[in-house]
């Protein structure tokens, strides 16, 4: 899916393993359909958008980029008017029978851009005047969302990604095929915590797009398969597409494989359980048809006033920052809106991008990540390359920047660790956000940056601050901003994120600036203690010493040392937890269960054990006036026991709730 894109950017980082001895794989030659639409004048300073044109382009662009990245297939369809520019497949759907993709009937699994079909689905019903853009979606429910802060979610809110719900990992994704559930039985079980009022933060929501799905099942009286295989793929020609789970036994022959990168065995049929957020498995001839329906003004599935409700709806967002229209999110560049949506599962990687003005789509997906996740930078690199290549700025480029003093100024203020609004806020998986806590930093040529985001993009990030709280990255155009209230930023975001994911500063209390440091040293104080328990025994044994703490004390000191190596079990559990997490995604649903219930038993007995226990200890050292290298000691662990108890507490490291 298009979920915790940054955090599948990392995870594929530590996943990346050397090539296997077949080595790099030579793309077969790739099969393309060209267009018979006439092209149009060449843009000034661009090029005439030509089949032939394209495809040498598209030749050096995308062989070169999947050979470095190590990634064994992909697709890319280019549509203008009503017809193909050029539909190409590159590289291998299956490496080891070197089978080539084909554009026409190899299947991709295009993610989250599945829930660009379940919005035209939802606007098809507003046209029909059976949904209600703004009525509270209880109406349409068999079940009940309670409201937040007196405010019902909307089908609004659901289509900008204001619902307010935090992110939830347990019901989404699955390589069991027996996972899938129909949506009358997922909607009410899977319901998230909502962490914002409707309509105020941009987040991001899996759950919402299959409440909207849901919805259309309802009002329209058809299982949502079947209503998107009537009133969508048939009205368009998509004759190789299914949102069914498994798929149906005539297009499984025609699946690509998902690898983790070239060198890696292929992966599991990905079971989406929001099925309408991202379960579609299509080809790239039939997404160009679904592209070439939105640019002729809805075609055969919206009327044009429908169309154009959809796409020029700009939700409030950060400044001048990409926002939301209605299912689609804005991209501008070299001064053009293009509307757009990115899918991410955990073996596809695609983006889709719609030029309404100039009548142009652009797809593409990859089936693999990728070394170093290098496929999110492909895609970034393509879409501005793409649009200098064809869809060049016109006029002056805007020179505008502000003073260097202001600059540093405003730098100063942004700098700092931020919080997503996409994320988990109520659960255990909230400590997610500690250990990836985005950062802004201050170079010493007083410029900023945020590290932990440029693998995102295709090169390094320039950012200059060209309008007070904005700043533009010279290299791609693409913008950060923020907002400020008596100044102090309150959140911030850039292009990229803006219409669905906003960043707020760290509260004291979840700031990993001194809170990771923090517990890397208690953790580090508790090993040290845990160890020296057997250590300090055999040392005795060894020269015949006896230790100088008898009766209560003695009990305090062996109590606080075996809630040392509770801590210690805990912790091996949860990292264990993430290793699996890592390697599948699908794993944290179902089979990990037992584990998860086991830690957040373990962890608040462990750490709540170790503070009574070391705050009794260190009691007992100076009531017996005991030495100050004890007294040191007991102090320390006291401390490192505090840190531990607040993690626990304030990252929901407890409880026996399943919906996370």
């Amino acid at each position: 899916m298009h979920f915790l894109r940054k955090l599948m950017f990392v995870l594929a980082a530590f996943a990346a393993a050397p090539l296997a001895a077949q080595g790099p794989a030579t793309p077969p030659s790739a099969t393309a359909t060209e267009s018979v639409v006439p092209p149009p004048a060449p843009p000034a300073g661009g090029h005439a958008l030509t089949p032939a044109d394209l495809e040498a382009w598209l030749d050096g662009f995308m062989t070169y980029a999947l050979q470095r990245a190590q990634i064994p297939g992909a697709v890319v369809v280019v549509v203008r008017g009503d017809g193909p520019v050029l539909q190409k497949g590159y590289g291998y759907a299956d490496l080891a029978a070197r089978k080539p993709v084909s554009p026409e009937t190899t299947l991709f699994r295009p993610g989250s851009i599945s829930k660009l079909f379940t919005w035209t689905a939802v606007m098809q019903q507003v046209q029909a005047g059976k949904l209600d853009l703004d009525a509270d979606v209880n109406r349409y429910l068999d079940f009940k969302i309670p409201p937040y802060q007196g405010k019902p979610i909307t089908l609004r809110n659901i289509m900008t990604h204001t619902a307010g719900f935090e992110e939830s990992i347990r019901y989404l994704i699955s390589s069991d095929p027996n996972a899938a559930m129909p949506l009358k039985t997922l909607m009410p079980l899977a319901l998230p915590e909502r962490v914002f009022a409707p309509g105020t933060t941009p987040a991001y929501s899996n759950y919402a797009t299959a409440l909207a799905g849901y919805i259309v099942e309802r009002v329209s009286g058809e299982p949502f398969d079947a209503y998107i295989e009537r009133h969508i793929f048939a009205p368009v020609g998509m004759r190789h597409a299914s949102f069914r789970q498994p798929l149906p036994a005539s297009l499984r022959p025609l699946m690509s494989n998902g690898y983790a990168t070239l060198a890696d065995k292929p992966r599991p049929f990905e079971i989406v359980l929001p099925a309408p957020a991202g379960s579609l498995s299509a080809s790239g001839a039939d997404m160009g048809r679904f592209m070439i329906a939105h640019l002729n003004d809805g075609g055969p599935l919206l009327s044009p006033a429908t169309t154009r409700l959809m796409h020029d709806y700009r939700a409030p967002g950060v400044g001048p920052l990409n926002t939301m229209a209605l299912g689609f999110y804005e991209q501008w560049v070299n001064g053009r809106r293009a509307i757009a949506h990115g899918g991410d599962t955990e073996w596809f990687h695609s983006d889709l991008w719609l030029f309404p003005d100039a009548d142009i789509g652009l797809y593409v997906s990859l089936n693999s990540v990728g070394k170093d996740g290098a496929a999110h930078a492909i895609r970034n690199g393509l879409f501005h390359q793409f649009a200098d290549r064809y869809l060049p700025a016109t006029g002056r480029p805007d020179t505008r920047v502000v003073d260097a003093e202001t600059a540093r100024r405003h730098a100063a203020m942004l700098a700092g660790h931020y919080v997503s609004s996409r994320g988990s806020f109520t659960n255990f998986m909230s400590v997610l956000g500690l250990l990836g806590q985005p950062e802004v930093v201050v170079g010493a040529d007083g410029k900023i940056a945020m590290p932990g985001l440029d693998g995102l993009s295709a090169g390094a990030r320039d950012w200059v601050e060209v309008a007070p709280f904005v700043w533009r990255d010279t290299g791609t155009g693409e913008r950060l901003a923020a907002e400020v209230r008596d100044g102090r930023v309150v959140r911030m975001s850039l292009d990229a994120g803006s219409p669905f994911m906003v960043f707020e500063p760290a509260s004291p209390g979840v700031n990993s600036a001194w809170l990771s440091p923090a517990l890397a040293t208690a953790l580090l104080l508790v090993l040290i203690a845990a160890i020296g328990w057997p250590v300090r025994a055999l040392v005795r044994r060894n020269f015949g010493a006896t230790f100088p703490l008898a009766g209560r004390s003695l009990r305090a000191w062996r109590l606080s040392r075996l809630f040392c190596w509770l801590v210690i079990a805990a912790v091996a559990g949860w990292i264990a937890l993430v290793m699996i997490f890592t390697a599948d995604i699908g794993a944290v649903g179902g089979p990990l269960d037992g584990l998860i219930h086991l830690l957040r038993v373990l962890t608040p007995i462990s750490t709540l054990g170790l503070l009574v226990t070391t705050a009794w200890h260190l009691w007992l050292t100076f009531r017996d006036k005991r030495s100050w290298t004890m007294k040191l000691g007991a102090a320390l662990l006291l401390l490192a026991a505090l840190v531990l108890v607040w993690v626990t507490l304030r990252f929901h490291l407890y409880g026996f709730g399943m919906v996370y």
